[in-house]
């Protein structure tokens, strides 16, 4: 059974950074690509950064592209996003997920201004 658990999340103020991180079990994560994705309150899903499986490519969305770092310690099954000058419309739930949109439970992050 595929298990995704975020951590790392919090109240910050903008400018501020914060480190996610993803403990994943139950399958290969080496051998899977994962994203990291978010949902603002009252808003849909939206990725925000895409790292395959060997994490040779990465792909962010266009609004923390610069900011945040996506990246994966493959031995010890953990996807992490590193998120720098955090800005307000950053706030949201976080999940990291499988390529086929399995996500954990989630984790808050607030910037105030």
């Amino acid at each position: 059974e595929v298990r995704l658990v975020e951590s790392g999340g919090g109240l910050v103020q903008s400018g501020e950074s914060l480190k996610l991180t993803c403990t994943a079990s139950g399958f290969t994560f080496s051998k899977r690509a994962m994203k990291w994705v978010r949902q603002a309150p009252g808003k849909g899903l939206e990725w925000v950064a895409k790292i395959s499986s060997s994490a040779l490519v990465i792909n962010y969305h266009a609004s923390v592209e610069g900011r945040f770092v996506a990246s994966r310690d493959n031995d010890k099954n953990i996807l992490y996003l590193t998120m720098n000058d955090l800005k307000v419309e950053d706030s949201g739930v976080y999940y990291c997920a499988t390529a086929d949109d399995i996500r954990g439970p989630g984790t808050q992050v607030t910037v105030s201004s």
